[in-house]
């Protein structure tokens, strides 16, 4: 029983110490969106609110790029709705480790990239590590990210162009950063070679936002299975 316990509180602190360093990281990149949001028409109040409603940095990076550069309306939301499909299948990964009843409720509000990764890796080891790992994650970093969202905030009130210090690329690089180990295989190094080309083809002609929409349906495209040939060459 107690080397039970002693695994069970060493999991605790090596899971705290990683959501910790995790959660520290997506918080500077809230600080780059609370930053640069009000170039793009937000008002402190709205970019306050997107971050604690919506809670998704791509999304609301993605939907305040559009804006900035000069999209409608339309094709931000439709920007962000379309990469925030991608949590459909987190959540179908996730939902027998973050606990049954209304607790999923909030459990779906904090479902992240960041979290999935962190939750499937803790999937082994004591009864219960994933699930503790899940609210460990998903509490810390929603705090950091309000917490960077109102520095950023702060800082593009003192700060003419937050760009100058490189806060516009913090989101991109972060992204990046994530990205790079998921290439290990040919086929998503495919799928994420198709997006970014089928992207920059359409930059130069679309309006703002569109292009990452043709860019997704390249990535779809690119990432449809082979048919495999019917024995005997039948159909």
């Amino acid at each position: 029983m107690r080397s039970v316990q002693r695994t069970r509180r060493a999991e605790s602190r090596s899971d705290l110490r990683d959501a910790v360093t995790i959660s520290v990281a997506v918080g500077v990149v809230g600080v780059s969106f609370g930053a640069l949001a009000p170039a793009a028409g937000l008002s402190p109040a709205m970019t306050m609110a997107m971050s604690a409603l919506v809670f998704a940095g791509g999304a609301q990076l993605l939907v305040t790029g559009v804006l900035a550069a000069g999209g409608g309306i339309w094709a931000a939301v439709a920007a962000g709705l379309v990469l925030n499909l991608r949590h459909l299948p987190f959540g179908l990964a996730l939902a027998r480790h973050v606990g049954g009843g209304w607790s999923r409720v909030p459990a779906a509000h904090v479902i992240t990239d960041e979290s999935t990764a962190f939750v499937l890796a803790r999937t082994t080891g004591s009864e219960g590590r994933a699930r503790r790992a899940f609210w460990t994650l998903g509490v810390i970093k929603y705090g950091c990210w309000q917490l960077g969202t109102a520095g950023g905030l702060l800082l593009g009130a003192v700060v003419p162009d937050p760009s100058a210090f490189g806060l516009d690329a913090a989101f991109p690089a972060a992204l990046l950063a994530m990205l790079v180990p998921m290439l290990r295989r040919i086929d998503a190094v495919r799928v994420a070679g198709a997006a970014a080309a089928v992207s920059l083809a359409c930059a130069p002609f679309l309006p703002a936002g569109v292009p990452v929409l043709a860019g997704l349906l390249g990535a779809g495209a690119a990432g449809r299975p082979a048919e495999e040939p019917v024995p005997g060459g039948g159909r």
